[in-house]
């Protein structure tokens, strides 16, 4: 197989070019919609991480309550047991011990009631947290569903042209050199509108907009070589290579030549 010319590899660098445009309009009509899909599914796992959170504090608060309730339990047990004992006391000595151990028991219930009261209050606060939570969410998953939905018809719209494009696509790579595919894909990749391959209108890059110098519109005129934009660093072809007539340009040729022959 012969060795293509320059010519031929912009000839298809461009019809690329034309080919992921198109892909590239037909997506666009699904708008934000793709992203704002994955930003509700982010946003739901973390309210639902939230609400996880909630519950497991709320289990935590409540094994506190019922250890109070145990210890409070215990210590009126205690209590009772000492009392009794008071009765039969020999001494004065054991009378005060006794009499120190209810204290302490005491407080102890004391401590323990003021524990369950701050638990308790804890909870209420979660408790609002998670109805406010849950009310978001609700909403969340109804966005998500509507978003689906909407994105869903779209996609079905779009799929079967969007298949017949990259079947085309597939097959133009077929016919470039990898390394000029890479070039392309990573010049591509630097712009928002996707435009790697950019032909020369009034003088000027038609991506960037930046004046090509005249030696260099002459190169890209002939295509014996691969010139890129010193602007922006765009793969640049000749107008006529994207089937545009650039009639400024021929307009200036004519009166340039007739000013020669003065």
């Amino acid at each position: 197989m012969a060795a293509k010319t320059i010519e031929q590899k912009l000839e298809q660098l461009y019809k690329l070019q034309t080919i992921d445009t198109r892909l590239d309009q037909l997506r666009a009509v699904r708008g934000e919609l793709p992203m704002e899909v994955s930003d509700l599914e982010d946003e739901l796992i973390g309210l639902n991480t939230r609400l996880a959170n909630f519950n497991t504090e709320i289990e935590t608060f409540n094994e506190q309550i019922v250890a109070n309730k145990e210890q409070i339990r215990t210590s009126t047990e205690l209590i009772r047991k000492y009392k009794a004992q008071l009765d039969n006391v020999k001494n004065n000595r054991e009378f005060d011990a006794l009499n120190k151990e209810v204290e302490i028991q005491d407080l102890t219930i004391q401590a323990a009631e003021k524990k369950i009261g701050e638990v308790d209050r804890s909870i209420k606060l979660k408790e609002e947290l998670i109805n406010e939570v849950q009310t978001r969410l609700d909403e969340r998953e109804k966005d998500l569903e509507n978003k689906k939905k909407e994105l869903k018809e779209i996609t079905e719209e779009t799929e079967k042209e969007e298949n017949s494009i990259q079947s085309e696509r597939e097959s133009a790579l077929d016919t470039i050199d990898e390394k000029l595919i890479k070039a392309y894909d990573r010049i591509r990749n630097n712009f928002r509108n996707g435009i790697a391959v950019a032909p020369i209108l009034r003088a000027a890059c038609g991506g960037c907009f930046a004046k090509v110098p005249p030696q260099l519109q002459s190169d890209i005129r002939q295509s014996k070589k691969i010139v890129i934009c010193e602007a922006c660093g765009r793969i640049q072809i000749d107008a006529r290579m994207a089937g545009i007539e650039d009639h400024v340009e021929e307009e200036v040729r004519p009166k340039r030549r007739a000013v020669r022959k003065k």
